[in-house]
């Protein structure tokens, strides 16, 4: 049952009265294409999330990660996306199909800023895109390609705020539940977390490339 709240705000005009409207230093900063400086942020980007959602309206946010340059810039309207090895579910690829509209942020580890990429999505398998795709010799299935509407860089504010490349300690004691927990607990699986975490650590070790 969803929850009820006593205080929401329903129209754009009493949204707007509490939040203001944004400068023409930010609206400008958005064009509808590809220029150098987000072509090279693409190249340094080892990590993006795409969201994408169906006909219905229900989302879906995915990351995707690869050595860094892993999307290619075809022209400045067009990115392409390698699909790889993964779990089958292909929720950006089903949602595409019913709705083409998409949205990627690009991160770089240690740089404060993030790229906003959206547009109108399909999925090839064009053997020349998949070609220039491949990853140690080994080509995608499929490729996203987005063809590009909107794009700008977005400021550092959240990242700053949120610490999130300061002081990574890799060996600290991990609080965040594991994969193998929850997949046994939200699946009501009859397996112990331990024998769950070594399938997830075999399928790493066999379908990473």
């Amino acid at each position: 049952m969803k929850r009820k709240f006593e205080d929401v705000i329903t129209n754009e005009k009493d949204f707007r009265e509490i939040m203001g409207h944004p400068s023409e230093l930010v609206t400008r900063k958005t064009i509808d294409y590809i220029d150098e400086n987000c072509q090279l942020f693409i190249e340094q980007s080892p990590f993006i999330v795409i969201s994408s959602s169906d006909r219905n309206g229900n989302f879906d946010s995915s990351p995707k990660g690869d050595p860094a340059g892993f999307v290619k810039v075809l022209d400045n309207k067009t990115l392409a996306v390698p699909d790889r090895l993964g779990n089958r579910r292909a929720d950006t690829f089903m949602n595409i199909l019913q709705n083409p509209k998409v949205g990627l942020i690009f991160l770089i580890p240690g740089v404060k800023e993030t790229l906003r990429v959206s547009g109108e999505a399909q999925i090839i398998t064009d053997k020349k895109v998949l070609e220039l795709l491949a990853h140690k010799n080994r080509l995608p299935n499929f490729a996203m390609i987005v063809h590009v509407e909107e794009a700008f860089l977005h400021c550092a504010k959240c990242i700053i705020r949120s610490k999130l490349w300061a002081n990574v300690d890799l060996n600290a004691e991990r609080k965040a539940p594991t994969l193998a927990k929850s997949m046994v607990d939200h699946g009501k699986l009859d397996k112990s977390y331990e024998e769950m975490d070594e399938i997830i650590k075999n399928d790493e070790n066999t379908r990473l490339y």
